[in-house]
């Protein structure tokens, strides 16, 4: 099954099932909706009952049942053949009739369900869940669904913060502490005192970013003449930086791996913010 079926669906993907086959549609319904996907669960029997109008000649359909011969789809295959609507089937039984109706039929291998009696729907249903699950995946790769997009599907939860933009938990503006790289210590430790960040970004004549100074160095360096040092002595140069449009998840992996606090945020080599670990914390990134 190529995913360039349901890539070239002009509508939404309308996902019916039945019984337990119904509670796993659902799921895969949503999980098409939630990667970019219009999708939307149609219950077969309230299909029957006027539901149908939900769905328009622009739709396909994915329908699933076991056994192929689920009474009440009937109305659907009906319907998606009156109206020439494309028909997928993820079905257990081939022949049958939904199997002989679709467009697609994919067939589950012929596996026994779980249990002593092998009756429940429990092999068959996770067979289900996991190709819906694959044919998604499949989709949203070739429609190329970016971490932006997702975002935009996934503003709440911890998903959602684990999508959050560095560009919004950053300080900005009069909270970012810069001073310039000729500047002296003295200078240095009160910018890094007032904006309580545990560190200061030094800059060139052209503003741009050339070293950091954090409370570690300051440790290091610590002797009498420390404050009339220029902070271009005490610098680590060549700081850790990440651009404002990168997700916040990437700033604490990179603060992870070099084993430091803050980041500062880059436009070509201005600073024009910085992110503390403790944001990161704050919003439930780390």
């Amino acid at each position: 099954m190529r995913p360039r079926f349901f890539a070239a669906t002009q509508g939404r993907i309308v996902v019916s099932g039945m019984g337990k086959s119904g509670h796993i549609a659902n799921k895969i319904a949503s999980t098409f909706a939630s990667t970019g996907a219009p999708a939307l669960f149609v219950h077969p029997a309230e299909a029957s009952h006027g539901d149908l109008g939900m769905i328009t000649d622009a739709d396909t359909l994915l329908l699933l049942s076991n056994s192929g011969e689920t009474p009440e789809l009937a109305d659907l295959l009906n319907y998606a053949k009156r109206f020439r609507i494309p028909l997928v089937a993820i079905v257990g039984k081939a022949p049958s009739t939904l199997a002989d109706a679709a467009t697609v039929a994919l067939v589950l291998p012929d596996e026994p369900e779980a249990g002593t009696l092998g009756l429940a729907p429990t092999t068959s249903t996770i067979m289900m869940l996991a190709l819906g699950d694959a044919l998604a995946v499949a989709l949203l790769e070739r429609k190329g669904l970016t971490a932006e997009d997702f975002k935009l599907y996934h503003p709440g939860g911890k998903l959602g913060r684990r999508l959050v933009w560095v560009a919004d938990i950053m300080h900005a503006g009069d909270s970012l502490p810069l001073v310039r790289a000729d500047a002296a210590m003295a200078e240095a430790l009160i910018v890094m005192t007032a904006k309580r960040l545990g560190c200061v970004g030094a800059i060139d004549g052209e503003g741009a970013l050339v070293g950091i100074v954090t409370d570690g160095d300051l440790r290091r360096h610590m002797d009498a003449g420390l404050l009339q040092e220029p902070v271009s002595e005490i610098m680590s140069v060549d700081p850790v930086t990440i651009h404002s449009g990168a997700l916040g998840a990437e700033a604490v992996h990179l603060m992870n791996q070099c084993q430091i606090t803050n980041i500062f945020v880059v436009e070509g080599k201005r600073p024009v913010g910085v992110v503390h670990i403790h944001d990161c914390l704050r919003v439930g990134l780390a």
